[in-house]
């Protein structure tokens, strides 16, 4: 999978207190949503709140997320370099338990990576980079996405009953905040979509406005024109666009009422 995040370290407040009050973790995950700047940046401080909420003395976690959204690239972020690079392995053998619960939705558990028959391959990488067990945890989306929370334990049978069933409980409340941060990401992109296009057309009436002073045409007449241009440099119209109108008034950007 594409679109890697870079991982940092835990500094988001309050990361590094172990098993903070349920109540410290939702407002965590609502500061998250209003103030991460986009879904790579939340995803990346979710997964280091989850890791430092699960973590134990003894039994450090670390926590990987994949997210798949329509028609937008595969989001992966990470707790820290372990989780990051296993996730990256995982998705270079194309199976393993993230992904299995991922596809089936299900919650997927390897207690002991060293006796596990499953994903041989994976599995053995997990044991050498020091990885006990491991547990999958899918999120339950109201959108058209499918998220998975990756767990990684350094200790073999390192996630108890108790720690499962705070995972996936923790995992149900993060899913509502993604949610949340999912809708305005596209909201988001659905504005500078419109943005973009709206300042393409702007360019491009422009350039047909010009091209129709310079040969005394009509609308369709210089549209034309523009089309054929666009198709036999193999360039875009926009870009077509702007050339005309830079040559005209000798400028490199073309303003539009539509800069923000």
């Amino acid at each position: 999978m594409s679109d890697n995040v870079e991982t940092r370290g835990n500094t988001t407040d309050g990361v590094e207190q172990a098993g903070t009050g349920l109540q410290d973790f939702v407002l965590l995950l609502q500061d998250l949503v209003l103030e991460s700047s986009d879904v790579r940046n939340f995803l990346t401080e979710m997964a280091t709140v989850i890791a430092g909420q699960l973590s134990r003395a003894g039994n450090r976690m670390s926590c990987g997320m994949t997210v798949v959204r329509h028609k937008r690239p595969v989001a992966v972020a990470s707790s820290d370099a372990l989780a990051q690079n296993m996730d990256e392995l995982q998705n270079s053998f194309g199976d393993g338990p993230c992904l299995m619960a991922l596809r089936s939705g299900t919650v997927v558990s390897v207690p002991d990576t060293y006796s596990d028959g499953r994903w041989p391959k994976y599995l053995r990488a997990a044991g050498a980079a020091n990885i006990g067990s491991v547990l999958a945890v899918p999120m339950r989306l109201q959108n058209q996405a499918r998220a998975v929370v990756n767990l990684y334990s350094p200790a073999a049978h390192g996630f108890s009953r108790q720690d499962m069933d705070e995972a996936e409980n923790l995992t149900g409340i993060s899913a509502k905040a993604l949610d949340l941060a999912l809708n305005i990401a596209h909201l988001r992109d659905a504005r500078d979509d419109l943005t973009a296009a709206l300042k393409s057309r702007t360019v491009i009436d422009t350039a047909i406005g010009a091209i129709m002073a310079q040969n005394r045409c009509s609308r369709d007449a210089a549209f034309q024109i523009l089309v054929k241009t666009s198709s036999h440099r193999n360039v875009k119209l926009r870009e077509v666009a702007t050339a005309i109108i830079s040559s005209i008034a000798g400028e490199e950007e073309i303003p539009t009422t539509y800069d923000e």
